[in-house]
């Protein structure tokens, strides 16, 4: 009788350790869970982004519904630029093939998406073949003027031509003018429905890009 019994104390003590444990893990494991599954980015609470109207490299209108249900990885500047947009670009393109070495189907759900600041000049054709040169799945978009200064005003970009001496003659001599664009280079992540998550400034490298994007795309 007392073997029974103290075998029946054991079990009961044994099933109270088991309860406490898994209490004690729903009020604090599964928090820290639910954390990691949805962490809040530098830009939560951002009024940057919103609606736009702009053309792709193929020359088709495209607008933010082409782009619901996809992360938006997005980067604004200009073809002719001479290095900070490849290097840029680049480090984009890079950090899209670790993402996608990590976990291949989230990295589809994400679109590295390039705007151009200098419309003049970055037509669908110049686009074309420089956004394909960081990643298959690049898309780059352009417009009017009026279409890419609404663009910008939306995502807080600033830009301004630069003219410069060579670009002056140029235009003296009835030439196309090589001028520069000064402008704002950072890397964002929007989110599925739009919402703005997170930044990094330019400068950033490839493995920074990356651990945004395993840190927040869900």
């Amino acid at each position: 009788m007392n073997r029974l019994l103290k075998r029946v104390r054991v079990i009961a003590l044994v099933a109270l350790v088991a309860l406490a444990g898994w209490l004690g893990w729903q009020q604090f494991g599964g928090q820290q869970m639910v954390t990691r599954q949805a962490p809040e980015g530098n830009l939560a609470g951002s009024t940057l982004g919103g609606a736009f109207s702009l053309v792709n490299q193929d020359g088709e209108a495209l607008s933010e519904a082409d782009f619901k249900g996809q992360w938006r990885l997005m980067y604004f500047g200009y073809t002719f630029c001479p290095d900070v947009c490849p290097t840029d670009m680049a480090v984009i393109g890079r950090a899209m093939a670790t993402f996608e070495g990590v976990n291949k189907g989230l990295a589809a759900t994400v679109t590295p998406i390039f705007i151009t600041v200098d419309p003049a000049r970055d037509v669908p054709v110049a686009i074309k073949p420089f956004v394909r040169a960081f990643h298959p799945r690049f898309v780059g978009l352009t417009g009017s003027e009026a279409q890419v200064a609404a663009a910008m005003k939306t995502f807080g970009i600033y830009a301004r031509k630069v003219e410069t001496r060579e670009s002056r003659d140029a235009a003296n001599r009835g030439e196309a003018a090589n001028y520069l664009v000064d402008h704002f280079a950072v890397f964002y992540l929007f989110g599925p429905d739009g919402q703005p998550v997170a930044f990094l400034p330019h400068g950033s490298e490839a493995g920074e890009v990356a651990t945004m994007l395993e840190t927040y795309v869900r």
